[in-house]
């Protein structure tokens, strides 16, 4: 699994959530000890991605961090509105 992985992973997620798979944009920010992947949608799909109270984005979260710890790196998933 290589670090790339990471931003594939988000945007499988992401695409197989929204009505606009085609919209979904993921960008990814790395930095010395974190990488940041940022998750861009279409306003209709965002409450899709971010889910009731939020569940849904939590549990991306969690997979991204259990596939990030598996590659010994800190990732951190922002949803860009």
């Amino acid at each position: 699994m290589d670090p790339s992985s990471l931003r594939d992973l988000v945007e499988f997620m992401a695409k197989s959530l929204v009505d606009h798979p085609d919209e979904v944009d993921v960008n990814e920010v790395i930095g010395e000890q974190t990488t940041v992947v940022e998750l861009k949608v279409s306003k209709e799909d965002l409450g899709k991605v971010i889910g009731k109270q939020g569940r849904t984005a939590r549990s991306m979260r969690t997979i991204l961090n259990a596939a990030s710890t598996k590659l010994q790196k800190r990732s951190v998933l922002e949803i860009v509105e």
